[in-house]
């Protein structure tokens, strides 16, 4: 008899320990993806309207895609190179599992030496690394007025970091985009909503199969 009520205790439960079982999947199915932006004030978003960040707009765009993502804005305005190093330990506390690398434009802007900047982002690439992450590199362009010698030394800092660490690499983070004055702020450096759009497009390509290695695809 107790074998028998045993029994019927056992195939009464199994149905709960599926739900359970099927339940906890799906809960880990919709877990959105994080995805850190991690830049200078083109990726803060400076000057623009809450909804219209770089940050902001990738996520809609992928979202529309069918990505389950949360991309956070870890972009602070004014930031060199340097800068983004010495918050580097705050930022991998948000365990993101890609990252987006934007830095640099400001190094170029005050003309800081190349060496140092190559550096800052070595480290910063390879930290994220460490912690797991996928990191897609966006290189930047140093300003065309600084003379061929420092401008050659800045630009290629870029690709050779990212086959030096072997990260995913998106040439240029403005392509299209600067110098545009229809893409950019009366300041001509930040872009608009359209600039941002644009820069989003873009970066798409080289960004998506990162998600697709890292990350699981959901419909929100």
């Amino acid at each position: 008899m107790m074998i028998k009520f045993l029994c019927r205790r056992v195939f009464r439960l199994v149905p709960y320990f599926l739900f359970t079982l099927l339940t906890a999947n799906l809960s880990y199915a919709e877990t959105p993806v994080k995805l850190l932006a991690f830049g200078d004030s083109l990726t803060h978003g400076y000057g623009l309207e809450a909804g219209d960040t770089f940050p902001e707009r990738l996520q809609v765009a992928l979202k529309e895609s069918g990505y389950n993502i949360t991309v956070i804005n870890g972009g602070n305005s004014g930031d060199t190179s340097a800068s983004g190093r010495s918050r580097l330990d705050w930022a991998l506390l948000d365990e993101a599992q890609v990252v987006i690398v934007e830095l640099g434009a400001n190094d170029g802007l005050r003309g800081l030496e190349p060496s140092q900047t190559r550096e800052n982002l070595s480290q910063i690439i390879a930290g994220f690394k460490d912690s797991g992450a996928k990191v897609l590199l966006t290189g930047m362009q140093a300003p065309r007025n600084l003379g061929t010698e420092y401008v050659t030394e800045f630009d290629k800092i870029y690709p050779e970091l990212a086959e030096q660490h072997d990260v995913a690499f998106y040439p240029f983070f403005l392509e299209g985009v600067a110098l545009d004055p229809a893409l950019n702020q009366a300041d001509g450096i930040h872009p608009n909503r359209a600039g941002v759009d644009l820069i989003v497009q873009n970066i798409l390509p080289y960004l998506m199969p990162l998600l697709e290695k890292g990350a699981e695809k959901g419909i929100e």
